[in-house]
Protein backbone atom coordinates (compact mmCIF):
# COMPACT_ATOMS: atom_id res chain seq x y z
CA UNK A 1 0.00 0.00 0.00
CA UNK A 2 0.79 3.53 -0.37
CA UNK A 3 0.14 5.86 2.00
CA UNK A 4 0.76 9.94 1.69
CA UNK A 5 -0.89 11.46 5.08
CA UNK A 6 -0.94 15.19 4.76
CA UNK A 7 -2.05 16.57 1.36
CA UNK A 8 -3.89 20.06 0.59
CA UNK A 9 -6.41 21.48 -1.55
CA UNK A 10 -7.97 24.87 -2.85
CA UNK A 11 -10.06 24.80 0.21
CA UNK A 12 -6.81 26.09 1.89
CA UNK A 13 -3.74 26.49 0.30
CA UNK A 14 -3.35 23.69 -2.31
CA UNK A 15 -3.75 23.86 -6.32
CA UNK A 16 -5.94 21.34 -6.70
CA UNK A 17 -9.73 21.13 -6.02
CA UNK A 18 -10.60 18.40 -3.37
CA UNK A 19 -11.85 16.31 -6.33
CA UNK A 20 -8.69 17.33 -8.34
CA UNK A 21 -6.72 16.15 -5.39
CA UNK A 22 -8.29 12.58 -4.87
CA UNK A 23 -7.86 12.07 -8.83
CA UNK A 24 -4.59 13.03 -8.97
CA UNK A 25 -3.73 10.83 -5.70
CA UNK A 26 -5.23 7.65 -7.72
CA UNK A 27 -3.47 8.75 -11.24
CA UNK A 28 -0.21 8.98 -8.73
CA UNK A 29 -0.96 5.52 -7.62
CA UNK A 30 -1.91 5.76 -4.23
CA UNK A 31 -4.01 3.55 -2.39
CA UNK A 32 -4.83 6.04 0.81
CA UNK A 33 -4.50 10.31 0.79
CA UNK A 34 -4.79 12.54 3.69
CA UNK A 35 -7.10 15.86 2.95
CA UNK A 36 -5.28 17.96 5.61
CA UNK A 37 -6.18 21.79 4.27
CA UNK A 38 -5.47 24.46 7.02
CA UNK A 39 -7.89 24.47 9.85
CA UNK A 40 -10.98 23.63 7.56
CA UNK A 41 -12.98 20.72 6.80
CA UNK A 42 -14.34 22.91 3.84
CA UNK A 43 -13.05 20.25 1.20
CA UNK A 44 -14.68 16.57 2.73
CA UNK A 45 -17.63 16.79 0.62
CA UNK A 46 -16.14 17.23 -2.61
CA UNK A 47 -13.25 15.16 -2.62
CA UNK A 48 -15.31 11.93 -1.03
CA UNK A 49 -17.97 13.10 -4.41
CA UNK A 50 -15.71 12.37 -6.28
CA UNK A 51 -13.15 9.51 -4.58
CA UNK A 52 -12.23 7.16 -7.24
CA UNK A 53 -12.77 3.45 -6.96
CA UNK A 54 -9.47 1.90 -4.91
CA UNK A 55 -8.41 5.00 -3.37
CA UNK A 56 -9.09 5.52 0.62
CA UNK A 57 -9.73 8.96 1.59
CA UNK A 58 -8.91 10.21 5.26
CA UNK A 59 -10.15 13.16 6.63
CA UNK A 60 -8.07 15.04 8.56
CA UNK A 61 -6.97 19.17 8.67
CA UNK A 62 -3.64 20.83 9.36
CA UNK A 63 -4.07 23.05 12.82
CA UNK A 64 -1.87 26.12 13.54
CA UNK A 65 -0.95 25.66 16.94
CA UNK A 66 2.18 27.82 18.71
CA UNK A 67 4.19 27.15 21.86
CA UNK A 68 6.70 29.23 23.44
CA UNK A 69 6.46 31.37 20.57
CA UNK A 70 7.34 29.10 17.91
CA UNK A 71 4.65 28.36 15.36
CA UNK A 72 4.42 24.55 14.70
CA UNK A 73 1.13 22.60 13.24
CA UNK A 74 -0.39 19.45 13.87
CA UNK A 75 -2.02 17.14 11.89
CA UNK A 76 -5.52 15.98 12.95
CA UNK A 77 -6.67 12.62 11.73
CA UNK A 78 -10.33 11.06 11.66
CA UNK A 79 -11.67 13.66 14.21
CA UNK A 80 -15.50 14.28 13.92
CA UNK A 81 -15.57 17.50 11.74
CA UNK A 82 -18.72 18.41 14.05
CA UNK A 83 -17.36 18.23 17.12
CA UNK A 84 -18.75 21.72 18.78
CA UNK A 85 -14.91 22.90 21.11
CA UNK A 86 -13.21 21.88 17.96
CA UNK A 87 -15.10 23.31 15.46
CA UNK A 88 -15.41 26.68 17.32
CA UNK A 89 -11.66 26.84 17.53
CA UNK A 90 -10.62 26.36 13.94
CA UNK A 91 -13.33 28.94 13.41
CA UNK A 92 -11.02 31.63 15.35
CA UNK A 93 -7.90 30.55 13.67
CA UNK A 94 -9.62 30.90 10.10
CA UNK A 95 -10.92 34.12 10.71
CA UNK A 96 -8.02 35.93 12.06
CA UNK A 97 -6.50 34.66 8.76
CA UNK A 98 -7.99 37.77 6.99
CA UNK A 99 -6.85 40.36 9.12
CA UNK A 100 -3.34 38.55 9.35
CA UNK A 101 -2.88 38.51 5.66
CA UNK A 102 -3.46 42.28 4.94
CA UNK A 103 -0.99 43.18 7.94
CA UNK A 104 1.70 41.18 5.61
CA UNK A 105 0.29 42.95 2.83
CA UNK A 106 0.28 46.54 4.46
CA UNK A 107 4.71 45.93 5.10
CA UNK A 108 5.01 44.72 2.13
CA UNK A 109 3.93 47.66 0.42
CA UNK A 110 6.13 49.98 2.98
CA UNK A 111 8.87 47.71 1.88
CA UNK A 112 8.09 49.10 -1.76
CA UNK A 113 6.11 45.61 -3.15
CA UNK A 114 3.28 46.57 -4.57
CA UNK A 115 0.82 43.62 -3.68
CA UNK A 116 -1.99 43.90 -2.99
CA UNK A 117 -5.07 42.43 -1.11
CA UNK A 118 -7.14 41.86 -4.38
CA UNK A 119 -4.28 39.94 -5.83
CA UNK A 120 -3.83 37.71 -2.73
CA UNK A 121 -7.73 36.81 -3.22
CA UNK A 122 -7.57 35.77 -6.19
CA UNK A 123 -4.73 33.92 -5.60
CA UNK A 124 -6.81 32.11 -2.77
CA UNK A 125 -9.74 31.38 -5.10
CA UNK A 126 -11.76 31.46 -1.65
CA UNK A 127 -9.35 29.09 0.36
CA UNK A 128 -8.48 29.45 3.24
CA UNK A 129 -5.98 32.66 2.98
CA UNK A 130 -2.04 32.33 4.03
CA UNK A 131 1.22 32.99 3.72
CA UNK A 132 1.75 30.27 0.83
CA UNK A 133 -0.79 32.65 -1.43
CA UNK A 134 1.52 36.08 -0.57
CA UNK A 135 3.89 34.02 -1.39
CA UNK A 136 2.56 33.52 -4.89
CA UNK A 137 2.11 37.12 -5.28
CA UNK A 138 5.41 38.42 -4.40
CA UNK A 139 6.59 35.41 -7.33
CA UNK A 140 3.87 36.86 -9.75
CA UNK A 141 5.23 40.28 -9.35
CA UNK A 142 9.06 39.27 -9.47
CA UNK A 143 10.17 39.54 -6.12
CA UNK A 144 11.56 35.85 -5.38
CA UNK A 145 11.41 33.09 -8.10
CA UNK A 146 9.75 30.54 -5.65
CA UNK A 147 7.32 29.90 -3.39
CA UNK A 148 9.64 28.46 -1.21
CA UNK A 149 12.32 32.03 -1.58
CA UNK A 150 9.32 33.72 -0.35
CA UNK A 151 9.73 31.99 3.77
CA UNK A 152 12.85 33.74 4.74
CA UNK A 153 13.56 36.49 7.27
CA UNK A 154 13.79 38.67 4.71
CA UNK A 155 10.17 38.35 3.58
CA UNK A 156 7.82 35.68 4.83
CA UNK A 157 9.28 33.67 7.31
CA UNK A 158 8.42 33.97 11.24
CA UNK A 159 9.96 36.82 12.55
CA UNK A 160 10.41 37.93 8.58
CA UNK A 161 10.19 41.64 7.71
CA UNK A 162 6.49 41.17 6.63
CA UNK A 163 5.52 38.67 9.06
CA UNK A 164 2.28 39.20 11.34
CA UNK A 165 1.40 36.74 13.67
CA UNK A 166 -1.84 35.34 14.12
CA UNK A 167 -4.28 33.43 16.77
CA UNK A 168 -2.24 30.30 16.96
CA UNK A 169 -3.72 27.46 19.22
CA UNK A 170 -1.78 26.22 22.30
CA UNK A 171 -0.70 22.44 21.16
CA UNK A 172 -1.87 20.99 24.12
CA UNK A 173 -5.31 22.41 24.04
CA UNK A 174 -5.29 21.28 20.08
CA UNK A 175 -4.58 17.67 21.38
CA UNK A 176 -7.04 17.93 24.15
CA UNK A 177 -9.29 19.48 21.91
CA UNK A 178 -8.74 16.65 18.61
CA UNK A 179 -8.88 13.78 21.06
CA UNK A 180 -12.14 14.19 22.49
CA UNK A 181 -13.52 14.53 18.85
CA UNK A 182 -12.03 10.75 18.71
CA UNK A 183 -8.86 12.22 16.67
CA UNK A 184 -5.18 10.91 16.20
CA UNK A 185 -2.66 13.56 16.50
CA UNK A 186 0.53 13.41 14.59
CA UNK A 187 3.34 16.59 14.81
CA UNK A 188 3.89 17.83 11.07
CA UNK A 189 7.18 18.40 9.97
CA UNK A 190 8.63 18.98 13.56
CA UNK A 191 12.40 19.59 12.00
CA UNK A 192 11.87 22.07 9.60
CA UNK A 193 14.31 24.74 10.48
CA UNK A 194 14.18 26.73 7.15
CA UNK A 195 10.72 27.55 8.18
CA UNK A 196 12.11 29.24 11.45
CA UNK A 197 12.37 28.01 15.23
CA UNK A 198 12.02 24.21 15.64
CA UNK A 199 10.36 22.96 18.98
CA UNK A 200 12.56 21.71 21.49
CA UNK A 201 12.96 18.02 22.36
CA UNK A 202 11.87 18.61 25.39
CA UNK A 203 8.78 20.00 24.63
CA UNK A 204 8.08 17.33 22.22
CA UNK A 205 8.53 14.72 25.14
CA UNK A 206 5.78 16.53 27.14
CA UNK A 207 3.14 16.42 24.22
CA UNK A 208 3.37 13.08 23.69
CA UNK A 209 2.89 12.71 27.35
CA UNK A 210 0.09 15.30 26.90
CA UNK A 211 -1.48 12.52 24.07
CA UNK A 212 0.42 13.48 21.14
CA UNK A 213 0.41 10.29 18.65
CA UNK A 214 3.19 10.63 16.26
CA UNK A 215 6.00 12.69 14.56
CA UNK A 216 5.87 13.46 10.63
CA UNK A 217 9.48 11.96 10.01
CA UNK A 218 9.73 11.71 6.73
CA UNK A 219 9.35 15.39 4.72
CA UNK A 220 10.65 17.06 2.08
CA UNK A 221 11.90 19.70 4.53
CA UNK A 222 13.71 17.14 6.66
CA UNK A 223 17.18 15.75 5.75
CA UNK A 224 18.55 12.27 6.42
CA UNK A 225 20.40 13.38 9.96
CA UNK A 226 16.80 14.82 11.01
CA UNK A 227 15.39 11.81 10.05
CA UNK A 228 17.34 9.56 11.86
CA UNK A 229 17.51 11.66 14.81
CA UNK A 230 13.43 12.03 14.51
CA UNK A 231 12.86 8.31 14.56
CA UNK A 232 15.01 7.75 17.63
CA UNK A 233 12.91 10.29 19.26
CA UNK A 234 9.59 8.92 18.19
CA UNK A 235 11.20 5.16 19.46
CA UNK A 236 12.37 6.55 22.50
CA UNK A 237 8.84 8.20 23.36
CA UNK A 238 6.45 5.56 21.82
CA UNK A 239 5.47 7.86 18.89
CA UNK A 240 4.31 6.77 15.81
CA UNK A 241 6.33 7.53 12.52
CA UNK A 242 4.56 8.76 9.36
CA UNK A 243 5.72 10.17 6.04
CA UNK A 244 4.14 12.53 4.01
CA UNK A 245 4.41 14.50 0.88
CA UNK A 246 2.66 17.89 1.78
CA UNK A 247 1.16 18.04 -1.39
CA UNK A 248 0.02 21.78 -2.31
CA UNK A 249 -0.20 21.45 -6.03
CA UNK A 250 1.62 23.66 -8.39
CA UNK A 251 2.28 25.67 -5.60
CA UNK A 252 4.98 23.33 -4.12
CA UNK A 253 7.57 21.13 -6.47
CA UNK A 254 6.68 18.03 -4.16
CA UNK A 255 4.70 15.17 -5.62
CA UNK A 256 2.17 12.98 -4.47
CA UNK A 257 3.41 10.30 -2.82
CA UNK A 258 6.92 11.24 -2.66
CA UNK A 259 7.07 10.66 1.12
CA UNK A 260 4.42 7.71 2.53
CA UNK A 261 3.76 5.93 6.00
CA UNK A 262 3.60 2.35 6.85
CA UNK A 263 0.52 0.14 6.48
CA UNK A 264 0.83 -1.09 9.96
CA UNK A 265 1.02 2.80 11.07
CA UNK A 266 -1.87 3.86 9.09
CA UNK A 267 -3.72 0.59 10.95
CA UNK A 268 -2.70 1.81 14.12
CA UNK A 269 -4.10 5.44 13.41
CA UNK A 270 -7.62 4.21 12.07
CA UNK A 271 -7.40 2.19 14.82
CA UNK A 272 -7.07 5.06 17.50
CA UNK A 273 -9.54 7.24 15.68
CA UNK A 274 -13.06 7.41 16.85
CA UNK A 275 -14.36 10.12 15.61
CA UNK A 276 -14.90 9.12 11.77
CA UNK A 277 -13.92 6.60 9.90
CA UNK A 278 -11.69 6.28 6.14
CA UNK A 279 -13.88 6.11 3.44
CA UNK A 280 -13.44 4.09 0.42
CA UNK A 281 -13.21 5.50 -3.08
CA UNK A 282 -16.07 3.66 -4.93
CA UNK A 283 -16.02 5.78 -8.59
CA UNK A 284 -16.78 9.30 -7.64
CA UNK A 285 -18.41 11.53 -10.26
Amino acid sequence: MRIDLHCHSTASDGTDTPAGLVRNAAAAGLDVVALTDHDTTRGYAEAIAALPEGLTLVTGAELSCRIDGISMHLLAYLFDPEDPALLAERELVRDDRVPRAKGMIAKLNALGVPVTWEQVERIAAGGSVGRPHIASALVELGVVPTVSDAFTEEWLADGGRAFVEKHETDPFEAIRLVKAAGGVCVFAHPAAAKRGRTVPDSRIAQLAEAGLDGLEVDHTDHDPDARARLRALAKELGLLITGSSDYHGSRKTVTLGAYTTDPEVYGEITRRATGAFPVPGTGGA
